[in-house]
This record gives structure tokens, C-alpha cells and sequence, in this order.
């Protein structure tokens, strides 16, 4: 879970804390949030990243710690493609649109936007999809160096590598686009890449979005051919999930059981006003 704390990428303290302690509390996989592979990749300018061998250090830190509580220490590389240039959600997770503001250019498979308000992407040329497969074998690289056993692609949810899956947001003409073959392109050959430099022993996963949920997108099936492919390119495991390439409905089923008063907590951390029940409203204190 992204925690929109870093500083150019950097891990700090908190990283530490937050995810040592779930290693602490006695999981046997602690997977450090979507870390990006490019500073274009962040979603917002709090990600972390993998970009530098700067950034090795202050993530190694964290995987001994992890590796010291007796659990796996895990890593999800990624790139947000045209859900890139965020502001975090505490903030609305709107679109950051200048430079001076914090801002940059997004970057898709085709030039649409993820919504009617989202950015524009450009269109990735051939040379800078094979600029972004090295990025991601150079992350790989750098988790391996900074001491993580399972490396995860991050294909889901309608980021960059989803993006280029989904014929919703792949209107390609070239090899990366049209047919599902063609738009598997880029995952597979970021899987070879990556496969290709992490030692034999690191365990690589991708997380797909099964289905996109809508006519005409990503399918079910569609997992089916990929999940082969995916593992003759060398991965290990899928990590399943779906949705996120267009806005989407957001199903809630275990955390109503322990939160059955979820949706007007929500409400009110997203600033509206809570529609409690006449019963229950005596007891809430409403804003002024």
C-alpha cells in the first residue's frame, strides 16, 4: 500500500517503521509499495523509487530489518503511465498539471486520458518503451542489490503496463498494439528483461488486473493466455487483482464486517458531510 511519503524517491524513517512492523507482527511476505522505475513512473511526488543507486541504501535498510524478523523481504517495481503526476489522495488525487506546481508530462500507449478531467498522455515511441524495459530491468537490478527475494511487476490496475494490455487504452498500430499478442509485447519483454538480471533464487511476480469489467476490455481469457506466457517468460507467480484502467465502482465486502460504519467514515475524511441516520446523528459532532 503506497504510502506517498518519499522524498525524490528516498525511503526514510517512516518506510522503516511502517513496513518493519508488519515484519514485527508476523507476516512471511512484506512487499514494499509500488516503487517507481522512472521519476516519470511516480503517481504522485511522494512515491519511491528505484531509478538511482542512491536509492539502494535506504531500501536495503529496510530489507535487512524485514529479513531479520524472520520474513521475505518483497519489492513491487512499477510505472503510472498516464495516472502519473498525482497529487496524494489526503489531498483529492487530482491531476497536478504544471511544473510549477510540482508537475510533469504523462506517458501512455496511446495519447488518452484516463478520465474526462486526467492529463493527456504522449504516446510512447518504440525507443522509449525499450528506455522504460531497461528501466525496469534496472530496478530489478537494484532490489536484487539491496538484498529483496521476490521482485513483483506491477500490471495492474490500470498503470503504465496495463495500460498498454487493455484495448480500452492501447489503440497502437505497431508490434505493441492491436492484437492481444501484440499488447502482451511489453510485459513479456519487461519479464525477460527482468528475469534475465535478478539471480535464479529471487521469486518474480506480476500483478494482473484480471478483468477490466467492461465490454471490449481486458478479460478473463485474456489472463488465461497472459498467465502462460508469463510463466515461459520466468515468472513465478500472479498476484491477482482487477479493475483500474477506467474509473470503476469500489466494492467493499471484509472491512464493512469489521467497520460497518466505513462509508461515513469515508465521507467525512474526503470532506463532505456524513449522512448518519436521524437514530445516530445526536451522537456525531457536525461541522460548523
Amino acid at each position: 500500500m503506497c504510502q506517498y511519503s518519499a522524498t525524490d524517491g528516498m525511503a526514510n524513517d517512516w518506510h522503516v517503521v511502517h513496513l518493519g512492523s508488519r515484519a514485527v507482527g508476523g507476516a512471511g511476505l512484506v512487499i514494499v509499495e509500488a516503487t517507481a522505475v522512472t521519476p516519470a513512473g511516480r503517481i504522485t511526488p511522494g512515491d519511491l523509487g528505484l531509478w538511482s543507486d542512491d536509492q539502494i541504501e535506504p531500501l536495503a535498510r529496510i530489507a535487512r530489518f524485514i529479513e531479520s524478523m524472520g520474513a521475505v523481504p518483497g519489492i513491487q517495481i512499477a510505472h503510472a503511465g498516464r495516472k502519473a503526476s498525482c497529487r496524494p489522495p489526503w489531498e483529492g488525487g487530482s491531476a497536478i498539471r504544471s511544473a510549477a506546481e510540482g508537475g510533469w508530462p504523462v506517458v501512455s500507449a496511446s495519447a488518452i486520458s484516463f478520465h474526462a478531467d486526467g492529463l493527456v498522455p504522449q504516446s510512447l515511441s518504440e525507443s522509449e518503451i525499450h528506455t522504460v524495459i531497461s528501466a525496469f530491468a534496472e530496478a530489478a537490478r537494484r532490489s536484487s542489490q539491496a538484498g529483496y527475494k521476490v521482485i513483483e511487476l506491477h500490471a495492474a490496475h490500470g498503470y503504465l503496463i496495463d495500460q498498454f494490455l487493455s484495448p480500452l487504452s492501447n489503440k497502437r498500430t505497431d508490434p505493441y498494439g492491436g492484437s492481444l499478442a501484440n499488447r502482451m509485447r511489453f510485459l513479456l519483454e519487461i519479464a525477460h528483461s527482468v528475469r534475465a538480471v535478478i539471480p535464479n533464487e529471487t521469486a518474480l511476480f506480476a500483478r494482473i488486473s484480471a478483468t477490466d469489467w467492461v465490454d471490449g476490455g481486458w478479460t478473463i481469457d485474456d489472463s488465461v493466455v497472459l498467465g502462460t506466457a508469463l510463466r515461459e517468460a520466468g515468472v513465478d507467480m500472479i498476484d491477482t487483482s482487477s479493475g483500474g484502467v477506467i474509473p470503476d465502482i469500489v466494492l467493499i465486502g471484509r472491512e464493512m464486517l469489521r467497520e460497518p460504519y466505513w462509508a461515513l467514515k469515508a465521507q467525512a475524511a474526503l470532506g463532505q458531510e456524513p449522512t448518519w441516520p436521524t437514530q445516530y446523528g445526536y451522537a456525531v459532532r457536525r461541522k460548523k
